[in-house]
């Protein structure tokens, strides 16, 4: 069966081209429980970048043909771009620590082409309880279900291990 994936094949190269070009950054929100099981659905992928003006992010989005643009006012920085039209950048995550100190324990998930770095499922939950909007809580329950069944699919052994009896058949 074919590999799915929740990026195409531009969006992909983009990731890519930041983890090749040494970009610090993670996915988050509802793209980041996505990648880790849960039954989420988004319009966006949200991108946590630590420095937007750093030149290899720059290199990274030229390679795919994004664009960034600045804040100006109250609308926030974007990106532009066929490849990159999807994410959405946070520059700031409602209860939880700094870049740095939530990057040292994302989960790195293969998306095909990469491994990226992702917040992981406590995180992205401690997240939307602390921004307390509306269409955070309505997720919730769901994610709250999720790392339950994330977390004891972990503590399962894989299959293939049981411990075999060291009795020998009799003759």
């Amino acid at each position: 069966m074919a590999e799915r994936s929740i990026f195409t094949a531009r969006e992909a190269a983009f990731l890519k081209a930041l983890v090749d070009d040494d970009v610090a950054f993670m996915i988050v929100g509802l793209s980041a429980a996505l990648l880790q099981g849960a039954p989420a659905v988004t319009q966006d992928i949200d991108l946590w970048v630590r420095d937007l003006e750093s030149p290899r992010f720059r290199r990274a989005l030229k390679k795919v043909g994004g664009t960034y643009v600045p804040q100006i006012g109250l609308n926030p920085p974007m990106l532009a771009g066929d490849a990159v039209r999807l994410f959405d950048l946070v520059l700031h995550m409602s209860g939880l620590g700094s870049f740095d100190e939530e990057r040292a324990h994302a989960i790195p998930i293969d998306i095909g082409v990469v491994q990226v770095p992702v917040l992981s499922l406590p995180r992205v939950i401690a997240s939307k309880e602390a921004a307390n909007r509306d269409k955070d809580r309505l997720v919730l329950p769901m994610l709250r279900d999720a790392a339950l069944t994330v977390q004891a699919v972990r503590r399962r052994k894989p299959s293939g291990t049981r411990r075999r009896s060291r009795t020998r058949p009799k003759k």
